[in-house]
């Protein structure tokens, strides 16, 4: 394994300054003016993998509000490009506590596919879609999502986001994903008992029963519970605003076709079909 290290990848993005004035609520960090989305999700998911791994140097970086701070810092040292357009930053940090960024361009988002203040229900399930602009997001089908055909193990790999993934790359090698900007996205398998662990960049959610649900996952790594994913941030963030609830979701029980949303951290909440093949 090359040396191993933990990674975020972080919307920044100006116009999330706008967010205060645009009367969203349940916004967290981004409740008082910033450019980067989420920027204390992201370092909490951090912070609790270098917990986990026994990373102490790494973990004193991150800690507390001198911890957010410092990466906060770092972030607009080393992203002064966010001025002209959406840019990602995947943030990594080592072991011993150094931090370092690499950073691409990226497609405008409406806010509200940032911070929905719900998820609609399926075109199917409702007779006209609610109208745009008190918080519901874009609805246009913005990806498909396929489902990988190779059962995954799931371990401390896949519930934290580290940089050794041959997992996630395979599995978009074997749906046929080789562009960052292909609008495709390919499910994890569970290969214990078959349920749908995650996409390979993003937190998918189903429509059952009613309600949005996404795949378990438990507070703290443990091997024998939950469905094997990791906890993002998006999916912590629509956890806590009562979006969505966690569920098993067989990959068996999967419609071709059906609606669902997928998410992460750079694009938001992005509505998706799934493809069967």
């Amino acid at each position: 394994m090359d040396r191993l290290q933990l990674f975020t990848t972080i919307r920044c993005d100006t116009r999330l300054l706008e967010i205060p004035d645009r009367g969203f609520t349940h916004v967290g960090w981004n409740q008082d003016p910033s450019p980067f989305y989420m920027l204390d999700l992201h370092r909490d998911r951090m912070l609790k993998a270098a917990i986990h791994w026994g990373w102490d140097a790494a973990a004193k970086v991150l800690e507390g509000e001198d911890g957010l701070k410092t990466l906060e810092d770092f972030l607009r040292a080393n992203v002064p490009e966010v001025a002209d357009s959406p840019r990602r930053a995947k943030v990594l940090i080592d072991r011993d506590g150094t931090l370092s960024v690499s950073t691409g361009p990226t497609e405008p988002v409406h806010l509200d596919n940032l911070f929905p203040s719900r998820l609609p229900a399926p075109s199917s399930h409702v007779a006209e879609d609610p109208l745009r602009g008190d918080g519901i997001p874009e609805r246009a089908f913005g990806f498909e999502v396929l489902v990988d055909g190779q059962a995954t193990a799931k371990s401390e790999f896949t519930h934290f986001k580290t940089t050794h993934r041959p997992m996630y790359e395979e599995a978009r090698h074997r749906a046929g994903i080789f562009d960052a900007a292909d609008k495709r996205e390919v499910l994890l398998v569970n290969r214990d008992d078959g349920s749908v662990m995650e996409g390979s960049i993003t937190t998918p959610y189903f429509w059952r029963s009613g309600r949005w649900v996404t795949p378990p996952v438990p507070r703290e790594f443990d091997i024998a519970k939950g469905s094997g994913g990791n906890s993002g941030t998006t999916r912590r963030w629509a956890m806590e605003s009562a979006l969505v609830v966690e569920e098993t979701v067989y990959a068996d029980s999967l419609v071709d076709g059906e609606e669902c949303w997928i998410s992460n951290g750079v694009r938001g909440f992005i509505h998706a079909r799934v493809r069967l093949l």
